[in-house]
Order: C-alpha cells, then structure tokens, then sequence
C-alpha cells in the first residue's frame, strides 16, 4: 500500500480535481487504515504552524467523536454525514498540505511496525483514545495556545495508529501529556488571572 504522502499528493496535486472537495472524498484514500487515517487529516490543519482559523474547533468535535469509538472498540468509525460532506476549497486543502506533506514523509522515514500491542491491543487503543479525546476537547477551546500543541499530540499518536508504530504512538502520547499541561496551565493562569481582576475592581469600587 502507499504511503500516505504520496497517496495525497497524486489526489490533491496530481488529478484533476473540481473547485471543492469534502471529507468524505478524501476518506475514500483510507482503505482499512481509516481511524488512524482520518485523526491525521483532520489534525493536520490546526497541528502546522500556519493560520487555521474556523478548523480547530469542528475538526475537534470529529476527533472526539473518533476518539470515543476508538475507546468503545469500534472497528469502522462513525461521522455525521453532513459534516463529512461539508465542502471545503480545494486550494485551502492544498495549501495546508503542501506544508504538511514534507512533515508526513520526515515521519514515514521512520515509521515501521514495532510495539505492535501499543496499536491493535483494546487496552492500547483505549489509551490512545483517552488521550485523543482530551486534545480534541483543548482543541475546542477558543483559546489561543490550547490548539496547537494537542493537535500536533493527536496528528504523531494517529500516525502510529496509521501505520502500527507503537513507538511513535508512545512519542505522540507524550506530545498529548505535554498539550494537557500546556492547556491547563493556560487555564489557570486565565482565572487566576481574571480572579485578580475582579478583586482588584470590587477594591477600587468599595473604596
């Protein structure tokens, strides 16, 4: 089966292709790799470091739905039809795939089959799902700095999935650890940040 670097690059840049394209057309690249397949396209948006606004919050809602199948030990994933036929520009896709496809092929330079427990176990998919589900719900915080990170932790985590790399799964998860700590210290220093505020304005107004 080929990569999926090359996969894409002979559908989005290779054929011809109309003005728009949805999900479900991409999805018909994925054959039996689907669960790991969809959590890299849908993550690939918002896990490069360019601009994707309007992105992370309904992809996060496909990846938690994922996510929760993933855990319940779904073997074909589920997604809401009007969201999979939703359409996208094609050059929009193109071009967070022309600064995705370089990273795609960095990893797939490493990727093999290894730890394979990690991947196709139901205690290792749990994790991973766990762990996805929790990004995916950072992603949909509209916060600047809950997006990217986690993204990048669901985009190397599916990876793994996508081609039965335990090892990358893992190096992922850790990535996934790093987003939670990220987004909740984040969070903290928000309301820590606007509880001060308030005491500072019932002070001055008391006075």
């Amino acid at each position: 089966m080929a990569k999926l670097s090359i996969e894409l690059q002979r559908y989005f840049f290779e054929e011809e292709r109309s003005s728009q394209v949805t999900l479900a057309d991409i999805l018909l690249l994925a054959k039996e790799r689907i669960f790991g397949f969809i959590l890299v396209i849908l993550s690939l948006p918002s896990a490069l470091p360019v601009p994707a606004p309007g992105y992370s919050t309904p992809f996060g809602i496909l990846i938690f739905l994922l996510a929760i199948q993933l855990i319940t030990g779904a073997k074909t994933p589920w997604l809401p039809q009007r969201m999979t036929n939703y359409p996208m520009k094609l050059e929009t896709v193109q071009g967070f795939l022309k600064a995705g496809i370089p990273w795609l092929r960095r990893i797939e330079a490493i990727a093999r089959p290894r730890l394979p427990y990690i991947c196709t176990t139901l205690p290792g998919r749990v994790t991973i799902g766990v762990a996805i589900a929790l990004m995916a719900i950072s992603m949909m915080i509209p916060i600047p700095g809950t997006n990217t990170l986690p993204a990048i932790g669901i985009f190397v985590t599916s990876f793994g999935l996508l081609e039965d790399d335990g090892a990358i799964s893992l190096g992922g998860l850790v990535l996934c650890l790093m987003g939670a700590i990220l987004t909740t210290s984040i969070l903290f220093a928000l309301i820590w940040g606007g509880s001060s505020l308030l005491d500072i304005i019932r002070t001055w107004l008391g006075r």
